[in-house]
């Protein structure tokens, strides 16, 4: 039996890490990633233990992951005025093994994960935007991917033992899997950006008022990411972003407004926030497997997507790649996958609609106002123990176990 090949559909976050497991075990593996260019769409990001955790298992050491990003932890929440609605204090080691979080620059993230991919074997083509797709059967026929050749316009076709559809909130690969399954708009739009920063003491902070969230995190030591959640119409378009975003937070706290003052209005990013509301029907169809936000999109109100993501390469490292390489059943490890990753990304998707529905979603008025007198009585140990479960992940492989939903 000659060596197994993989075909990873999509080169962002989870597409890189996916093929970095993949290669790992010892497949041959091709990414296919449309756009031309290198660099990852996006400002920041901040994953839980749980990401940090995917992203040791993915052979990424606790050396260069701190030299990547930040380490800090979530201090909690307060209100437009900046008054605290609940504060979480980080002195008690319960309360901070759950809320530590590792603050990132998406492009360096990406840009590790990239050399990981590399490092490991995996080859990656760029520009190569899959035009068709066939997921084949375990035990039957292989799975094919076609795309047209970024130098010479010809149409290129791959057989593999395995696609993985890594290809986000969008995916080309759901599309012909699932082709029921769209994302929906959430009925909110965000805006972010990354500011230079050396004082800001860089620990999580997040503000919710009526239809609005405002959160921040050190990313470097002299770079602050923030963004600005919003309720607004799917697909508004303004004329100027920077002095939109000033006066959707006017009068909100001054350490809020100063950010987006400061913010150079070349690095503001805006995008309409889709999740995948139900999720989707399975992980897997024939010999092709969905992770990231091709399987999961989710709110983004509980902080993770990308944990979620390498937790998902991991996974697919642990349970499909190394098994099959032993020489076990395709068709059973792809279910035991599915069985293992599903119901865990979709507990969490539940969790991060309710979120949103306490936070950003909500009201003006007498909402924000028993919203926070209920929330200032919430003791710390209670939202450490709430908040456990998903960040207490580890890898499979590792005789770690895969927390409850």
């Amino acid at each position: 039996m000659g060596r197994l090949t993989a075909t990873v559909v999509g080169g962002g976050i989870a597409g890189m890490a996916a093929a970095t497991a993949l290669a790992r075990a010892g497949w041959s593996t091709t990414v296919l990633e449309g756009r031309g260019g290198g660099s990852e769409v996006g400002a920041g990001l901040a994953t839980t233990r749980n990401g940090a955790a995917a992203l040791r298992a993915l052979g990424l050491d606790d050396g260069l992951v701190g030299s990547l990003g930040h380490e800090t932890v979530a201090m909690g929440f307060r209100d437009t005025a900046g008054r605290p609605i609940l504060l979480i204090p980080d002195d008690l080691e319960e309360v901070r093994r759950t809320v530590t979080v590792q603050g990132f620059h998406r492009r360096r993230l990406h840009a590790a994960l990239e050399r990981a991919a590399r490092d490991a074997g995996a080859e990656v083509v760029r520009g190569a935007r899959v035009r068709n797709l066939t997921a084949g059967t375990p035990g039957g026929p292989r799975a094919t991917a076609s795309w047209r050749d970024p130098a010479t316009g010809a149409v290129l076709c791959a057989e593999s033992d395995l696609v993985v559809g890594a290809d986000g909130m969008w995916s080309a690969v759901r599309g012909v899997l699932f082709p029921g399954v769209v994302p929906v708009y959430s009925g909110s739009t965000s805006w972010r950006a990354i500011v230079r920063d050396t004082g800001h003491d860089g620990r999580l902070a997040e503000y919710w008022g009526p239809g609005a969230e405002f959160g921040v995190v050190r990313v470097s030591g002299d770079e602050l990411y923030w963004y600005g959640y919003v309720r607004a119409p799917e697909g508004a378009a303004v004329r100027d972003e920077h002095a939109t975003a000033l006066a959707r937070f006017a009068g909100w706290a001054p350490e809020v407004t100063a950010l987006i003052e400061r913010t150079d209005p070349a690095d503001l990013m805006r995008h309409d926030v889709h999740h995948l509301r139900g999720g989707v029907p399975a992980y897997v169809r024939g010999r092709a497997v969905l992770v990231g936000d091709a399987a999961h999109a989710a709110l983004p109100t509980m902080g993770q997507g990308t944990a979620t993501a390498l937790e998902d390469a991991v996974a697919l490292g642990d349970l499909v790649a190394a098994p099959v390489a032993g020489g076990g059943d395709q068709a059973a490890a792809l279910a035991r996958f599915d069985a293992v990753r599903r119901p865990r990304c979709r507990a969490i998707a539940r969790q991060a609609e309710a979120v949103a529905k306490l936070g950003a979603d909500l009201g003006g008025g007498w909402r924000q106002t028993a919203r926070n007198a209920l929330l200032r009585r919430v003791p710390a140990r209670t939202l450490a123990r709430a908040g456990a479960w998903f960040v207490d992940w580890e890898p499979q492989a590792s005789g770690g176990r895969t927390a409850r939903p």
